[in-house]
């Protein structure tokens, strides 16, 4: 069991969680359970997992403030929602929180199983890039790559890694389109429906970053992807 992905199963229903628990170490997966979200966090903080899967209605403490918790000790831990909420706002803001993925009950066990190891796979396939400028001037803004640091009017921002991953890709690609399937592969690992839902959320996420210059707007082009674009500032 060395070797096997650690995950950390937070789900309120024992013996759900205890016919899901089998069914992962049958699949060689190394796997502890919490029962509430407050006992979640704590298990958490105690163990070093490679994935987390989360149920959302959980006594104490609801899967999406969890997940949020959990974030802030690691920003890059996978984590997957599972729950019996299928509304689209409930779907979007598990996106929102940064979730992998969000898997509604009741579904197919090797389904999940699929969806785990894609997970996993790219989270390690989540490697330094090639050799690629480091800092970019777009219009008004400074942004700092490594750092993650967006600086506009001496104010500065800190990027999540994906936030700053997608930034720099369209600044490699300014006033040129970002294919969708380009930016979701190198980032997401993956080219679907909820990657591609997660994007969306990204991309409106650094519209907001970057509303303090009106010269630059990033512009969805059906059907294709996105375009940063920067106008020239009237008078230069």
């Amino acid at each position: 069991m060395d070797d096997s992905p650690k995950i950390l199963l937070v789900e309120d229903d024992v013996n759900f969680g205890d016919v899901l628990c089998s069914y992962l170490e049958m699949n060689n997966f190394d796997i502890t359970l919490a029962t509430d979200g407050e006992a979640g966090l704590e298990t958490y903080k105690k163990g070093k997992y490679d994935l987390c899967i989360l149920d959302v209605m959980m006594p104490k403490k609801d899967g999406f403030t969890l997940a949020r918790e959990i974030r802030e000790q690691n920003s890059e831990m996978p984590i997957i929602f599972l729950t019996a909420k299928t509304l689209k706002d409930d779907v979007l803001k598990g996106f929102q929180i940064g979730a992998d993925d969000y898997i509604t009950k009741p579904f197919d066990s090797e389904v999940l199983l699929v969806r785990i190891q894609a997970v996993l796979k790219r989270s390690r396939n989540n490697v330094e890039p090639e050799v690629e400028p480091d800092e970019f001037t777009i219009g008004e803004y400074h942004f700092n790559f490594p750092l993650r640091i967006l600086t506009h009017d001496g104010k500065k921002d800190k990027l999540s890694p994906k936030e700053a991953a997608l930034l720099q890709m369209f600044c490699m690609r300014v006033n040129n389109i970002l294919p969708r399937s380009e930016a979701l592969t190198k980032i997401w690992g993956e080219d679907n429906y909820f990657t591609a839902r997660s994007m969306d959320v990204f991309v409106t996420k650094l519209r907001k970053y970057l509303k303090g210059d009106s010269n630059i707007e990033i512009v969805n082009i059906h059907g294709n992807g996105f375009q940063l674009k920067i106008s020239e500032a009237e008078g230069v």
